[in-house]
């Protein structure tokens, strides 16, 4: 099971280098941090109105003599290198959380009018925005003038490049966006735009190094947590939970009796664990194929397996948070025939027929040809919107193709030039969009529209003839309220799931290797998955081969609340516990996590871990309708985001939440319609 939506390498360096724990920013040989200022982010306090940036960034840039430096044209402006609370940055949403709890009123009216005039104004620079921006530029022509403005001090939305730049050896980690993936075949439209953008899907298996883990006799592992299980024990795990792996026989049967012998769990969960694995049972007897599927979408996976197939607790602990790279939900709350679509196990005495269910995930509805369609970079699809910026704005990103992208650092001085058609201004949250009629005129067909947005403390406006909204939807009603109250509402339906991104820069696998893990699946830790690096070189990038060398941990955790009243309120509850939560806590709970389950195998946390970036996406995944909570989408009737993406005048509206599909494809396919619609 890959993780969506997220969901390397250079030559081997010195170890006596690394007894300094330092990690040094790029082209900045003498501003360096070791590990312990790795919390620089915990704890800013911004005023409301204040744009500034983080506290580190500002002393990053500051130079031998003067003060901190604040603007992206500053020469070590470099946010891919900075570790700590990255993600939604402090600085980055207080803000939009002023304009929603009623402030900037007056601030919005007095704004300061800059002159400045283009033809489209892009609210949000992620991969939807950007593309937005690429689809009206090639219809409109290089001439058209283009302003993107985002919140973030970084570009590509959840698509976020994390740089770790050691002596002799460069690592690179996806901080969000992991892949080019969909369940779905992707459109013709999202296809042909990764394609002009010179990346050959087709190729990746010449990329990845499947061997490298199989050679060192690593694969997937269980750890089992005492406060959950009673016992701290990492095991290899003789079955495919939270990991997409083919087990032979052989292995096998020697990886259930040391599971058998070593789990922390009761005898009976172990033989309801064998029993549900091998099961045959058709447990809806008398009942069709549609029926059972209908009966399923109405019952959690939790509740089949418990009241069901009557399995011990302690199995339902066990599959617990399996499902959070999906749905970033426990399965309480993912409906069993999703579950079963998935292949989680109890399902297959059903003999369910071939086809989707009423209400049916989109995430649970796979095809062949959009499995097959997959491409992974070592910063995930950051690639994407460096790619993306490289034809908007050439003198930002260097190189000529998809391969020698990997390499290259945006020039961030370069996106936000006079002189360029195309302008791209980081830390600027919009307060407002509005359409302004001429004189005498109406506001639903006027050509002019004026963004106003705060940046560096001053609020500001701008004139353009057209907008796209590429930003997150629950967001939209407060920045255009004056979009019909049916369009507001079907806007603010679209709870993002929030997640938790933490690369773990590390120096060596050795405890992975001593231990057989490769992919550690741990449903009741902070983190809910933990795994090494995908193996994966392309050009000049090279990806770890021998355990001696340092590489990164990818983890991941979704927090949810089981026991809520539904998803969207489970998703709240997480934003909320990621918001309060500093950089410190999750420090904590890293270190503990990897020591307990690697610390058999030698690990410690205190001289290992080289650096820690925390990816925080209190706004993550767009949210994907679901049949237990969602009668809508369970008797097939019109969707919230079919009334939210409507076009009003001379605003259009994008973003993945405009398909309720957290993926690429969808951010990309909604851009085009955005920029079609005003075309049109």
């Amino acid at each position: 099971m890959s993780v969506k939506n997220q969901r390397g390498r250079l030559p081997s360096f010195s170890h006596a280098a690394l007894e300094s724990s330092q990690v040094t920013s790029p082209d900045a040989p003498g501003v360096s941090g070791t590990i312990s200022r790795r919390d620089f982010l915990n704890g800013v306090a911004l005023t409301i109105g204040a744009a500034a940036l983080p506290v580190e960034l500002n002393a990053m840039l500051a130079m031998d003599k003067g003060g901190p430096i604040t603007g992206v044209a500053a020469p070590r402006y470099y946010p891919p290198a900075l570790t700590g609370l990255r993600g939604s940055n402090d600085g980055s949403f207080e803000a939009a959380h002023a304009l929603r709890d009623g402030g900037y009123e007056n601030a919005v009216k007095s704004a300061h009018d800059t002159g400045e005039e283009y033809d489209i104004v892009i609210v949000g620079a992620g991969i939807s925005g950007l593309a937005a921006a690429y689809y009206y530029r090639q219809a409109k022509g290089p001439r058209a003038k283009i302003l993107l403005l985002d919140n973030h001090d970084d570009f590509g939305g959840h698509a976020r490049r994390n740089e770790y730049h050691l002596p002799q050896r460069t690592l690179l980690g996806y901080g969000g966006t992991f892949s080019i993936e969909s369940p779905q075949p992707y459109s013709e439209v999202a296809k042909k735009l990764i394609s002009d953008l010179g990346i050959e899907v087709a190729s990746f298996p010449k990329l990845i190094d499947r061997s490298i883990y199989r050679k060192q006799g690593l694969r997937p592992g269980i750890f089992f947590d005492k406060e959950t299980f009673g016992l701290d024990v990492s095991l290899p795990s003789p079955f495919p939970l939270g990991a997409s792996a083919t087990i032979d026989k052989e292995v096998g049967v020697a990886l259930w009796a040391r599971f058998l012998r070593e789990a922390p769990l009761a005898p009976e969960a172990k033989a309801n664990l064998q029993r549900l694995l091998a099961d045959t049972t058709d447990y809806y007897p008398g009942l069709t194929s549609d029926q059972k599927k209908a009966k399923l979408a109405k019952v959690s996976y939790t509740d089949y397996l418990t009241n069901t197939v009557k399995v011990h607790r302690e199995v339902v602990k066990l599959f617990q948070a399996v499902a959070h790279p999906l749905f970033g939900l426990g399965i309480d709350a993912v409906p069993a025939q999703d579950a079963a679509a998935f292949g989680f196990p109890g399902f297959v005495g059903l003999k369910l027929a071939e086809g989707y269910g009423p209400g049916q995930n989109m995430d649970s509805r796979r095809s062949e040809e959009g499995d097959a369609y997959f491409y992974h970079f070592p910063d995930g699809n950051s690639s994407i919107a460096r790619l993306l910026l490289r034809q908007l704005i050439p003198a930002a990103v260097g190189g000529k193709n998809a391969t020698d992208i990997v390499q290259q650092k945006t020039n961030y001085a370069k996106l936000d030039e006079s002189a360029s058609s195309v302008r791209l201004r980081l830390n600027s949250t919009v307060l407002n969009v509005k359409q302004v009629a001429p004189s005498g005129g109406n506001a639903k067909t006027t050509k002019s529209v004026e963004v106003t947005y705060i940046r560096d403390g001053k609020v500001q406006s701008v004139r353009a003839k057209q907008s796209i909204l590429a930003c997150w939807h629950v967001m939209i009603p407060y920045i255009c309220p004056e979009l019909p109250e049916k369009q507001r509402e079907a806007l603010s339906f679209a709870v993002k799931v929030p997640l938790l991104y933490t690369n773990v820069v590390i120096r060596n696998w050795q405890a992975w290797k001593k231990l057989g893990l490769s992919f550690m699946y741990s449903p009741g830790s902070y983190h809910t998955f933990a795994t090494l690096d995908m193996p994966v070189s392309i050009g000049d990038y090279h990806c770890p081969q021998n355990p001696d060398e340092p590489i990164v941990v990818h983890m991941m955790k979704a927090p949810c609340k089981p026991g809520a009243p539904t998803g969207r309120d489970q998703h709240r509850a997480g934003r909320a516990e990621l918001l309060r939560t500093s950089f410190a806590t999750i420090e904590r709970n890293v270190k503990d996590q990897l020591n307990r389950s690697l610390g058999p195998g030698g690990f410690d946390s205190e001289k290992d871990i080289l650096a820690i970036t925390v990816n925080r996406w209190p706004h993550g995944y767009a949210y994907q309708y679901n049949s237990l909570f969602d009668d809508f989408w369970f008797e097939g009737r019109q969707t919230p985001c079919e009334v939210a993406r409507q076009k009003f005048g001379s605003i259009a509206i994008a973003n993945s939440d405009a398909g309720a599909y957290a993926y690429t494809d969808c951010a990309i396919d909604h851009a085009h319609r955005a920029v079609q619609e005003l075309l049109g």
